[in-house]
């Protein structure tokens, strides 16, 4: 293996959409390439045909580039070690699964499904309802340990199905040193004789991950923590083979807000959250999966979340940019136990990463919708409005929902006017007070505050008598931004109408 340059790789299968915890293991993957100058690799492990799911392949793509962690090699990007997709790397593999039978790694198995099955169901009978195809049971099964040499040619000779099983060494101790974990030790007692190679032609998860792999250079094997208990027997096919294993990270679970265990789809369908990326179209159903980008989520504010899950700085920042997360990543910093997802959290994140960027981008963002919804407005009006809105949005479209500032009031909140509208004496201050605009040459926030505590002190007037009903007046509600800033918005041409109709409506 050539180990002078850093190679990892994002292996996701295309059974389903991407769970936002395989975006963070790509994740971690490509910040640890780019800190190092490596590559970052994608390759879709598509040999279980069974589980293939049509259109997963394509999401997981758009996923990471609308995420902003493409890869520089693999599946949609080409690259020297090409074809990157399992299922057309299918002809390598049976060599390398023989290759482990002449070295006495490996064996040929000729049972059949349904004798397996029934040899559980007698194992379960007897109590022993944790049956394997070990070190110890294999010599009682059909394989070409247990049966001689010429039967074994003549079965394979004349088509009988077989599989290619992992001959597991016996009281042996496989040790491997995990970036995240230390040391883990495991007894090859505990392991059985996993398929490497299946009837179908097509190799299993193990053989073909292994292969791959090391032919590809992988250096660093940065993975969740549910495939740990694969890791023995990978280290121990790396030593059949004779090649240098990557070194393994295993990553923690991300867990979910309110208990113990790993987060899953029911818990966002359950708590009212995405966990995918992007909204997903069940092909076989037709149900629909919420999406972070649907839902209004910023990438860089989803990304930054991910980070932190599991992920801990040297010092308490938390706002990231991706140059910034690329500099301090570093995988003796990831923590061995499960990070707790707080979905406020990520509301958080994203209202920060809103906040800071450029008002006229905002603008740009939310112009198509806001022309949707049939507001006659310019880019340079909605950079108003962003200004106005900003503080309260946590997403994009939240800085819409002032519809006062494209539309005059359908009407004014009850409870508003039940509190501050006095019948014999709010319509005529408001009337004095529309005058009183009316007059100002310069219409903006300044000249506003100027003339309303002029007007408060000519009429011997509180603020509370006069600035609520200004403000309902303008936008049906109490709420919101100052009701000048509105005023200063609207412009002089639209204030002084919709007081006049604020007072006929309310008498």
């Amino acid at each position: 293996m050539n180990t002078s340059k850093v190679r990892v790789r994002f292996a996701p299968s295309p059974t389903g959409p991407l769970h936002m915890g395989g975006v963070r293991t790509a994740l971690y993957n490509y910040l640890f390439a780019k800190k190092h100058g490596g590559d970052f690799l994608l390759r879709i492990e598509d040999t279980d045909q069974t589980r293939y799911v049509p259109g997963a392949e394509t999401y997981i793509l758009e996923a990471l580039k609308w995420c902003g962690i493409e890869p520089n090699e693999g599946v949609g990007y080409g690259g020297d070690c090409a074809p990157y997709r399992q299922s057309e790397r299918k002809p390598i593999y049976k060599d390398y699964a023989l290759e482990l039978v002449n070295k006495g790694w490996a064996y040929y198995a000729f049972d059949t499904p349904e004798e397996l099955d029934t040899i559980r169901k007698q194992a379960e009978a007897a109590k022993m309802p944790n049956w394997q195809y070990n070190s110890i049971s294999r010599m009682t099964m059909k394989n070409s340990l247990t049966l001689p040499a010429d039967e074994v040619e003549s079965r394979i000779q004349q088509g009988d199905p077989f599989v290619i099983r992992f001959k597991m060494p016996r009281n042996e101790e496989v040790r491997f040193q995990d970036i995240i974990r230390g040391w883990v030790v495991f007894s090859t007692n505990e392991l059985d004789d996993k398929v490497l190679y299946k009837s179908d032609g097509m190799p299993t998860y193990h053989l073909a991950n292994i292969v791959d792999d090391h032919t590809m250079s992988i250096t660093h094997v940065i993975r969740g923590e549910e495939w740990l208990p694969s890791a023995p027997l990978h280290v121990m096919m790396y030593r059949a083979f004779e090649w240098e294993a990557p070194l393994f990270a295993h990553l923690p679970l991300i867990l979910k807000p309110d208990g113990n265990g790993k987060l899953s789809k029911r818990d966002g369908d359950r708590l009212g959250f995405p966990v995918f990326p992007l909204e997903w179209k069940d092909p076989e159903t037709g149900n629909i999966s919420s999406g972070y980008r649907e839902k209004g989520y910023l990438p860089k504010a989803f990304l930054n979340m991910l980070l932190l899950l599991g992920w801990a700085p040297s010092n308490n920042q938390e706002i990231f940019t991706l140059e910034e997360m690329i500099e301090t990543f570093s995988l003796e910093r990831i923590g061995k136990s499960g990070s707790k997802f707080d979905p406020e959290k990520t509301k958080w994140f994203n209202q920060q990463y809103l906040r800071n960027m450029p008002r006229r981008a905002l603008a740009e963002m939310i112009l198509p919708t806001a022309k949707e919804r049939g507001y006659d407005v310019c880019v340079e009006y909605l950079e108003g409005v962003v200004e106005l809105m900003l503080e309260r949005a946590v997403f994009p479209l939240d800085l819409l929902e002032g519809t006062y500032l494209f539309e005059d009031p359908k009407s004014y909140d009850e409870e508003a006017v039940s509190k501050k509208w006095k019948k014999e004496e709010s319509g005529q201050i408001l009337l004095d007070w529309s005058i009183k605009l009316q007059s100002l040459e310069t219409f903006n926030v300044e000249s506003i505050d100027t003339a309303m505590k002029s007007f408060l002190a000519e009429k011997n007037l509180g603020m509370g008598q006069v600035m609520p009903l200004f403000r309902i007046a303008l936008t049906g509600v109490l709420t919101g931004p100052g009701a000048a800033q509105v005023a200063a918005l609207l412009g002089k041409e639209f204030v002084t109408p919709r007081i006049q109709k604020c007072i006929e409506t309310l008498g």
